[in-house]
């Protein structure tokens, strides 16, 4: 299934492997790759990024530690979350393991069930971060493009006559949600500030763009300002 979490599993013993394989997908919640070294792990990186890493430190050649160094200097692969299992459960391991960048750290033997509680949690924590720097991310070029909408209609002022503001009727919510669309704030932001849920905010906006023929929140704006709709 397409919505299954794809993991990559890097260790040099076979049962291992094979276990840790069979217990995760058995949960009908994650796809597992696996790899039998960290060269093997590299090579199967350049061909597809999973969402996690789950790897043994004490492995030939490669180990873990180095590994993950390989992965953290690359930028493709500076964020991609890293689970260490390693029979090393010492203090000292561990905090060189956290130290090289791992996002978390079982000592074998393990529980099945923890491993998968903390893939989850891992991944979970991950996925709020995402989301949470695509809103940053859409804010912040909201404000720009806001910004640059006020100094182009400013500049063009004095050349152009200003258009009558044209007659729209909005209800008091609406104009509340696009003055604060106008500001420069996200659906979330927006239903805090109004008190309302965010599905209430993407109802209005979605009337707003109806109402005046725009297709996104920086037409929104740009007609608002242009028409006199907001100050």
């Amino acid at each position: 299934m397409s919505d299954k979490s794809k993991l990559l599993l890097v260790d040099d013993e076979p049962g291992v492997r094979e276990s840790v394989q069979a217990y995760l997908e058995d949960s009908d919640e994650f796809k597992v790759k696996v790899a039998s070294n960290a060269n093997e792990a590299w090579d199967f990186l350049q061909r597809e990024t999973p969402d996690l890493v789950i790897s043994d430190i004490m492995m030939p050649q490669v180990d873990g530690y180095q590994f993950l160094k390989q992965l953290r200097e690359d930028p493709r692969f500076k964020t991609l979350p890293v689970v260490f299992l390693t029979a090393r459960g010492m203090t000292s391991d561990r905090i060189q393991g956290y130290d090289a960048g791992c996002d978390a750290y079982l000592p074998k033997p393990f529980d099945p069930d923890e491993l998968e509680s903390i893939v989850k949690n891992v991944l979970k924590r991950r996925k709020i971060a995402t989301e949470a720097n695509g809103e940053a991310a859409q804010l912040a070029e909201l404000l720009q493009d806001v910004k640059t909408i006020k100094e182009q209609l400013g500049h063009s002022s004095h050349l152009v006559p200003t258009p009558a503001p044209i007659k729209i009727e909005l209800t008091p919510r609406e104009q509340s949600v696009l003055d604060l669309v106008a500001e420069g704030l996200m659906n979330k932001e927006i239903a805090s500030r109004l008190d309302t849920s965010v599905r209430n905010v993407e109802k209005y906006v979605s009337r707003l763009f109806s109402k005046t023929g725009t297709n996104s929140r920086t037409e929104l704006v740009r007609f608002a300002l242009k028409h006199g709709l907001t100050s």
